[in-house]
């Protein structure tokens, strides 16, 4: 029972691939979509209640895609690190 408490570590990512987009699509002018996670590492789950720190950068960008990298932390401990592909505009 343990495992299933807590924030699903699914949206982990998604909190990463929102913060980016809306630093990405600002910058373009456009709406956009990921098209990719290209890797992430699970450290933990955050406990109901647990304030999440979120951080997102952009590495590089390629035409319209942009290759992502993010954190989510608690406190000191890291739970998430991922890369990630975002594209912007229609697809």
């Amino acid at each position: 029972m343990g495992a299933s408490r807590g924030f699903p570590q699914i949206l982990m990512i998604e909190a990463v691939a929102q913060l980016a987009g809306i630093v990405v699509a600002q910058a373009e002018g456009e709406g956009g979509f990921m098209a990719s996670i290209d890797h992430a590492e699970f450290s933990g789950r955050p406990d109901v209640g647990a304030v999440l720190t979120v951080s997102a950068r952009v590495i590089k960008s390629f035409g319209r895609l942009f290759m992502i990298e993010g954190d989510v932390f608690s406190g000191a401990d890291q739970l998430l690190s991922v890369q990630l592909t975002l594209g912007v505009g229609n697809l």
